[in-house]
């Protein structure tokens, strides 16, 4: 019954995922962010410049990837304040 609900569902949580390479790095990324973010809120240094540096870096990679140029400019832009406050802080 719970099964047939999950099905008649137009996504997943994943969307059409199929185990490619762009999808596992994309929610690897999102995970990664979000304990970034995590760690910010929590005031935990500098591991959250380290999550947030490599959320960004496979954010990125995964731009390159799908060959998105928003993602692939916010995302450098991102890396490039990160890298800033990682040299700043450390």
């Amino acid at each position: 019954m719970i099964h047939q609900s999950i099905a008649r569902l137009p996504l997943n949580l994943i969307g059409q995922c199929n185990m490619k390479l762009s999808c596992i790095v994309k929610w690897v990324a999102t995970v990664i962010t979000l304990g970034g973010a995590l760690a910010t809120a929590l005031m935990y240094d500098p591991l959250n410049i380290y999550l947030l540096n490599l959320g960004a870096i496979l954010f990125l990679w995964w731009g390159f990837l799908i060959k998105d140029k928003a993602m692939i400019t916010v995302n450098a832009g991102l890396l490039t304040i990160y890298v800033i406050g990682l040299v700043i802080r450390v």
